[in-house]
């Protein structure tokens, strides 16, 4: 304890002395200075002396610096690329109008385009154009080539969340067949009996052989859950046609009218649930107008992002700056079809004639786009061999030779046989590549005595009925129409006798025997090569009897926004809605991503 107490006494003793902190500052100070002098002060002039080497060394180590940062940054670059981001409206223009969504009354451009867009097939045609199973998960056929059985891939889900399965597929086929219905399409599946054996199963009974049957299993499906209880005869005027429910990658959202009654938008939104997985875009519209103008002036305003139904226009008017322009042959030709019952066109010698006289090298040259050769009744490369059929060429003089030995005196310009005139009416729609391919035709056959009258009908005008006042009633001597002829050469239904009448599409009114014959043959044949040799016959037929003249193989006209990731030149296209093929990776939205090595 007095320890304790001498230990405090003696810290309170402590006192703070001023003059032994202030001596000790000072000496700590006078050593600084010491060696300030010494390690710098005397060095500064030695500084001085190298001050530019250093200069130059730390502007040595600055533009390495700068290197190594740029060289990074362009390797980096050249591991990268541009891909497809998800997000964003895809707008798309077609012509008119848009009547009806039920694709199974789709006529015009836009309602097809939409119907692609929303519902589901059992086939489809891939990148290289041959059919791909869509619904479908395989097709098999009996030995006798007429039982087809196609199994259906499970789990596919309409857009109200209802299971998609063979009922439907039936459903669909029994509506089309019923006359009731009114659908185009009817006259594929009359005889065609159809069962669904279970949910995934379905089969369909031919009455005799048909080759080309698959490629008839491209039709749009339709839900017996929301259609059983509309009577066939109804099915047209339903809610269901302006308000559909597919199984497609996108979903109906709006049916809109826009600024005028001839500007109408579907818009649709991204199925989540679709089979083949979500669509990157999230929204897509087709925006229907009435005329190439319309469509043009849509792109020049950025109303929409794309555009089809443009060829024949002046590319011009297109901002190429902005938008890209891809060309793509179809499967599909324009003819110039000669009505057979036609008073002077019954005659062959005439029909010859006017094959001699038609520079078609000439015409394509003159359309706005260029376009494949087509001067059969199928597309390049559909029959093989070295000994395929081609027309006549050229030859105006031996033209004009037929129609002199057919009593068709050249009088003043104009072929005469006694007081009648050799004066033929050349009908077609308004459309500017099939308008610049009537005056180039009109203008060559008139240089042989041909007195041409044209006829060019608008079809976007409502007051008239093209299909009934002018194809039913074969109102015309010579046609100038677009023919879809599909991947299979099975061209029975424009050129057998058969389909001649109001209700077919031999628009020519051809009839000749052995030409039926050969087309019969050939639809009933399984084996590629019997095939061929049978539309090799016909085809030789078909060109010594002239019903129709090959103008050219038509092309798909697509502007895109060169901004935009869509459309894929190297797809073959059978029809131009086949653009759709590779719709999932469509895009608005890009990123940058590392590539993979």
């Amino acid at each position: 304890m007095a320890d304790e107490k001498r230990g405090w006494k003696q810290f309170q003793r402590l006192t703070f002395d001023s003059k032994k902190i202030s001596k000790r500052v000072k000496k700590a100070e006078g050593a600084t200075m010491r060696h300030a002098r010494k390690f710098i002060v005397t060095r500064l002039d030695n500084i001085r002396s190298v001050r530019r080497h250093i200069i130059s060394w730390l502007v040595l180590i600055g533009v390495m610096i700068v290197a190594v940062a740029v060289q990074f940054m362009w390797f980096q670059r050249s591991y990268q690329t541009t891909a497809a981001a998800e997000g964003g409206t895809y707008a798309e223009a077609l012509l008119g109008p848009i009547d009806t969504l039920d694709p199974l009354y789709a006529s015009s451009s836009a309602e097809t385009a939409a119907s692609r867009l929303m519902f589901s097939s059992l086939y489809n045609y891939d990148r290289t154009g041959h059919l791909r199973g869509d619904l479908a998960e395989n097709i098999q056929t009996d030995p006798t080539g007429t039982l087809y059985t196609v199994k259906l891939r499970p789990g596919v889900q309409w857009h109200d969340g209802a299971t998609l399965s063979a009922a439907d597929v039936a459903f669909t086929i029994n509506l089309i067949k019923n006359p009731e219905t009114r659908s185009s399409l009817r006259v594929n599946w009359q005889d065609v009996k159809v069962k669904a054996i279970d949910d995934l199963t379905i089969q369909f009974q031919l009455p005799a052989v048909y080759a080309a049957f698959p490629n008839a299993l491209t039709f749009s499906v339709l839900p017996e859950h929301l259609l059983k209880d509309v009577a066939p005869g109804a099915v047209r005027e339903n809610s269901f046609s302006r308000s559909p429910v597919g199984s497609g990658p996108f979903s109906f959202r709006l049916l809109q009218t826009a600024d005028s009654k001839q500007h109408k938008i579907v818009q649709m939104s991204a199925f989540d649930k679709y089979y083949a997985g979500k669509p990157l875009l999230n929204r897509f519209e087709v925006h229907a107008y009435d005329s190439q103008e319309s469509i043009i002036k849509a792109l020049r305003t950025g109303q929409v992002n794309a555009a089809a139904d443009l060829a024949g226009t002046d590319n011009s008017q297109i901002d190429t700056q902005s938008y890209a322009i891809a060309n793509q042959p179809v499967n599909s030709g324009v003819y110039a079809l000669l009505n057979n019952y036609s008073p002077i066109l019954k005659d062959k010698v005439i029909r010859q004639a006017l094959q001699l006289a038609t520079d078609t090298a000439t015409l394509r040259k003159n359309l706005s786009t260029q376009v494949p050769v087509l001067d059969s009744p199928f597309i390049n490369g559909q029959i093989a061999g070295a000994d395929v059929p081609h027309p006549a060429p050229l030859d105006v003089k031996k033209a004009s030779a037929l129609l002199d030995q057919a009593g068709w005196v050249m009088k003043d310009g104009v072929r005469m046989k006694g007081d009648q005139k050799l004066a033929l009416t050349v009908t077609t729609t308004k459309n500017e590549q099939y308008e610049k391919a009537l005056e180039s035709l009109a203008g060559q056959w008139r240089k042989i005595g041909v007195v041409v009258n044209t006829n060019i009908v608008n079809t976007a005008d409502p007051s008239v009925n093209f299909v009934q006042n002018i194809l039913q009633a074969r109102n015309y001597d010579v046609l100038l129409y677009e023919l879809f002829i599909g991947a299979d050469p099975d061209v029975y239904a424009y050129w057998h006798s058969s389909q001649i009448g109001a209700n077919g599409y031999n628009f020519a009114d051809y009839s000749n025997k052995s030409a039926d014959d050969s087309l019969a043959s050939a639809r009933s044949r399984l084996e590629p090569d019997l095939r061929n040799i049978k539309y090799k016959a016909f085809a030789k037929q078909w060109m010594d009897d002239v019903p129709a003249i090959g103008l050219y193989q038509s092309v798909s006209e697509y502007v895109y926004n060169k901004h935009i990731h869509s459309v894929d030149d190297s797809i073959k296209l059978i029809s131009a809605y086949d653009r759709y093929t590779n719709v999932l990776e469509w895009s608005v939205n890009q990123k940058s991503v590392y590539k993979t090595p």
